[in-house]
């Protein structure tokens, strides 16, 4: 019979939500823990909300009503406030709490500082948890820490597991509903194929959790693929290794088995290194074949002495054939950089995005870097005392918490804002043909860099106000006020220049004239005051902005998880869609846009019927 009977797991929430729904959590890690104690133990509950804000009631409820006697709940850095409050509240209920993850297997000591957590789990978690639950805990088993005597005992490391074909498949049954999908039904899911990586980054975390690279047998991943296809329902499956194509006979043979079996009708994003990605240049038609639709590249920094300095073993010369090969085999290639290694100052930075653009992307990630405790990274920066924050809800990439040598913190939130104004450079607004199509352009630019930007909890509306004004008039100096090119097949003839202005609280503003010249899409970019004249539609920064944070971000995400299930089954409607026209908080939010762009563009119209 097991130490423990009936145990909830919990993943606890990232503190600030990112607004990507492909970054949303499917408690796939603690899925595998209940796969792994599922014939040992007596019940096996998880609370709802394990993805918004809603998490801590659903605990404090799920423990009055059910007989719980452990809490295991899993943490990476930047949600380990959230796990501590998650932990006090077990703790208050009288329940055994284990804290794993990310961040307790770097910091066992700090975590069990908090008298809310009796016992922290050290790196790969299955073999450790079972025998915990099976036997409660003890110098026998190995890779814990704990308190005992006024000091803390650590029982030694526990190898990693050799043969993970041998891990149960994580029992995703027990996740409970998420934006109206429930368990085994979600449309977006993750599957590990592998774990470990070959290489040290210093900037991961992946090496002190998992070490060396392991790979699953190809018959072991096709049979779980298998339990996740749905003909009738195209699932994004993020194969979420840190990197799949490590070995490409074995990524070769899971393409020919899920062509084999008809298990293609998925959109699958994954990750790789560039220089991997080119050595499966034969095989890229089958990846494509079986639902690859985007690969994300750590392509980091366009600086040869920054990539050495993080131990990124890609030369730039793989990234230009890695995005090429993407390109003629149509699948997505994302570049994610990294601006804020120490070395680097603002002239370095302001490269990233030109470099982006200079490669062929069309989608970048461009991140802060944060220094994870137990990477490389965190001990350079600490040992240079360039960490700024400890503030765990800060470290989610996109909040500084460190400096540079020549960049302090404010400095590099201009620098990401501009990094994104940058690389975007209006692309999508130059193929419009109408005032209309050219304002809802802008307002969506606007509107997801604010979402981004709302990431730091410490920017306030006024800001990010200032902070979007200040790049776009960076960008405008940089471009000399034009950014010029070839007008899309599906571009018609400008007849006149369509004019948006943006304007400032202060009264600053800038105007945008989209012409055509010499079969050139045009953007002049003109800086003035905003009581001056303008025949067209005028943005107002602060009521876009206050628009953009008015909805709750785990709302935001709904939404957004909504939209990728619409853009995977384009032309249906079910009731995961219809439940977000009951929203009340989303009704309302959509109102004020829609509000805000007919109050421009029926401004625009009077003054152009007066100009007439």
């Amino acid at each position: 019979m097991a130490y423990f009977k009936n145990i909830c797991l919990v993943e606890a929430p990232q503190t600030i939500i990112i607004p990507f729904p492909r970054f949303i959590t499917d408690c796939i890690g603690v899925c595998y823990l209940a796969a792994a104690v599922q014939d040992d133990v007596e019940s096996l509950v998880m609370p709802d909300n394990f993805y918004n804000y809603g998490i801590f009631d659903s605990l404090s409820s799920l423990l009055k009503k059910s007989p719980v006697d452990l809490v295991a709940i899993s943490s990476m850095t930047g949600a380990f406030n959230q796990a501590e409050r998650l932990a006090r509240i077990a703790k208050d209920a009288g329940k055994f709490v284990i804290m794993g993850g990310f961040h307790p297997t770097a910091l066992p000591e700090e975590v069990l500082k908090h008298s809310s957590v009796d016992v922290v789990v050290i790196g790969e978690g299955e073999e450790t948890f079972r025998e915990l639950v099976l036997n409660g805990p003890s110098r026998d088993v190995k890779g814990i820490a704990y308190r005992e005597g006024g000091g803390i005992v650590y029982t030694g490391p526990r190898e990693t597991i050799a043969n993970i074909d041998s891990i149960r498949f994580p029992l995703r049954s027990l996740r409970p509903e998420r934006y109206g999908e429930k368990g085994d039904a979600y449309s977006i899911d993750t599957i590990y194929t592998s774990r470990g990586c070959p290489w040290s980054c210093s900037f991961c975390a992946n090496d002190q959790m998992h070490k060396g690279w392991r790979g699953r047998s190809a018959e072991n991943v096709v049979e779980e693929i298998a339990l996740l296809h749905d003909p009738n329902n195209k699932k994004l499956l993020k194969i979420w290794d840190a990197n799949f194509l490590t070995n490409i006979g074995r990524a070769e043979k899971i393409c020919d088995m899920m062509i084999e079996r008809g298990l293609t009708n998925f959109r699958i994003m994954t990750e790789s290194r560039a220089k991997d990605l080119v050595r499966a240049e034969r095989i890229l038609d089958k990846l494509r074949r079986i639902g690859l639709s985007k690969v994300g590249l750590g392509i980091e920094s366009p600086n040869e002495a920054t990539l050495a300095l993080m131990n990124k073993k890609n030369t730039l010369g793989d990234v230009a054939k890695a995005i090429d090969l993407c390109n003629k085999n149509s699948i997505g290639a994302e570049g994610y950089f990294i601006i804020g290694h120490y070395t680097e100052n603002i002239q370095d930075t302001l490269a990233y995005p030109e470099f982006a653009r200079s490669l062929g992307l069309r989608q970048t990630i461009f991140m802060v870097m944060t220094p994870y405790p137990g990477t490389g990274i965190y001990n350079e920066y600490k040992n240079e005392g360039k960490i700024r924050s400890y503030d765990w809800d800060l470290y989610n990439n996109y909040c500084p918490v460190i400096e540079t040598r020549s960049m302090d913190g404010k400095t590099l939130v201009a620098m990401l804002v501009y990094c994104n104004v940058a690389f975007n450079s209006f692309k999508s607004v130059m193929k419009r043909n109408n005032t209309r199509d050219v304002l809802l352009s802008f307002m969506i630019d606007l509107f997801q860099l604010s979402w981004l930007m709302r990431v730091n909890k410490n920017l306030s509306n006024k800001a990010i106000s200032d902070l979007m004004f200040d790049a776009l008039i960076r960008f405008l100096d940089h471009k000399h006020g034009v950014v010029e090119q070839p007008a899309a097949a599906k571009c018609k003839t400008l007849q006149q220049p369509i004019v948006i202005r943006i304007t400032h609280p202060s009264g600053k503003s800038i105007d945008y004239s989209l012409s055509e010249q010499a079969g050139n899409r045009v953007l002049t970019m003109t800086t003035g005051q905003s009581g001056m004249h303008v025949n067209g539609p005028e943005i107002r920064l602060d009521e876009l902005i206050e628009s953009a944070c008015s909805v709750p971000m785990d709302k935001l995400m709904g939404v957004l998880y909504r939209n990728e299930w619409m853009r995977n089954n384009p032309g249906r409607m079910t009731g995961l869609l219809l439940s977000q026209f009951a929203d009340r908080e989303v009704i309302g939010f959509a109102a004020k846009l829609i509000k805000l762009f007919l109050g421009s563009y029926r401004k625009s119209s009077s003054l152009q019927r007066a100009h007439q």
